[in-house]
């Protein structure tokens, strides 16, 4: 088959988790030798990019259009406009559009991923404009796309739900891991650390984690605590938090940081803890399981699904909750090791390979 992937909103370093799954998406569908062509309809900020995001492969190729994607009404509007006539003229029978949203008139079928429905769940993150435009993108995209992919049973619990589509319609395909995580190794040349990994939104907790995080501190827990992730539309209020609290010697942002920098940091971790109030997947912790660092995260169902039993859980709205398990997870050695040991495991069930498997079956689906 001829299939279209509409990369058009991947902002390299911008987008967070989404460009991670994209790219080793592609990188997976090169690997298990599909015969079908690939057509990745890119903007300018990605041809510069490094890594490159479309592989070399021979039935890979990239269609560079004239937009760039941080020129947000511009990018959707040629999405609607000139996507649409840039695959019919290369006979696409499939749009794969990966990032939420897709064209709402294309020559053939369109397949479309939604990652979670943020916008209609916690709607007080968005400004008026930004919702308005999420909710009436991400309705068409899920009402005029044939087959729809979401991440977790939670995320297409929510889409069926809101949308009100036929649960045939909606597909669950799990993200991977990449398989460097699993050689990650305790690298104990610096005094160990707390990890967060996650963008800087809102919506990820940073004010309880911050509080939870000063009581530790002072109740005489050495551990500094580092948040690498994307600068978010929270990033100027958690400065003015770390501020507040005292904290500025002991925490440190690191911003967005390449793949083999985020696996350094992994090796040094005492713990991950992951508080956000809500997710589609939860990468990092799926991360950290195989990195063999133990996890402490929101007992929200998402995470359950992917954590399973191999992680530490807490009440996100609550301060005294995280609290009481990340100093639960510090002082018991034998309960790191048992979660160290069990993430690892738990994370083998999860591939990139498979992910990939699994949605090309639904591209090459036949719609009758």
């Amino acid at each position: 088959m001829r299939i279209g992937v509409n990369a058009l909103y991947l902002i390299p370093g911008g987008v967070g988790g989404t460009e991670i799954y994209l790219r080793h998406l592609l990188a997976a569908l090169a690997e298990i030798g599909s015969s079908d062509e690939f057509f990745v309809f890119v903007n300018r900020e990605t041809v510069e990019a490094e890594p490159p995001l479309v592989p070399a492969a021979a039935n890979f190729h990239t269609v560079v259009c004239p937009i760039r994607a941080t020129r947000r009404p511009l990018r959707l509007a040629w999405e609607q406009l000139g996507l649409p006539w840039q695959a019919a003229s290369r006979r696409l029978e499939v749009l794969f559009s990966p990032g939420f949203t897709s064209p709402l008139f294309t020559a053939g079928r369109k397949v479309t991923v939604i990652h979670d429905l943020q916008h209609q769940r916690q709607p007080q993150n968005f400004g008026k404009v930004e919702l308005a435009a999420w909710r009436a993108l991400v309705w068409t995209s899920a009402r005029f796309s044939p087959e729809v992919v979401t991440v977790s049973e939670s995320s297409r619990r929510d889409i069926i739900a809101a949308y009100g589509l036929d649960p045939e319609r909606v597909h669950v395909v799990r993200h991977g891991v990449e398989p460097e995580l699993f050689e990650v190794r305790p690298d104990n040349s610096e005094p160990p650390y707390l990890l967060s990994v996650s963008t800087l939104h809102a919506h990820k907790n940073w004010n309880r984690w911050l509080e939870a995080y000063a009581r530790l501190a002072a109740e005489g827990f050495p551990h500094r605590l580092v948040i690498a992730g994307l600068m978010g539309n929270y990033a100027e209020e958690l400065d003015r938090v770390i501020e507040r609290r005292g904290l500025r010697d002991r925490v440190r942002l690191t911003g967005w940081v390449p793949r083999p920098r985020l696996r350094q940091l992994y090796a040094s971790a005492a713990a991950l803890v992951f508080p956000s109030t809500f997710e589609g997947f939860g990468m990092p912790v799926l991360e950290a399981m195989a990195a063999a660092v133990p996890v402490a995260c929101s007992d929200i169902a998402p995470l359950r699904e992917t954590a399973g039993d191999a992680a530490l859980y807490f009440d996100p709205h609550s301060v005294d909750s995280i609290v009481d398990a990340v100093r639960r997870l510090l002082l018991d050695v034998d309960l790191r090791a048992r979660l160290a040991g069990a993430g690892r495991r738990r994370a083998h069930e999860f591939s990139w390979a498979e992910s990939a498997r699994q949605t090309l079956a639904i591209l090459n689906r036949d719609p009758s």
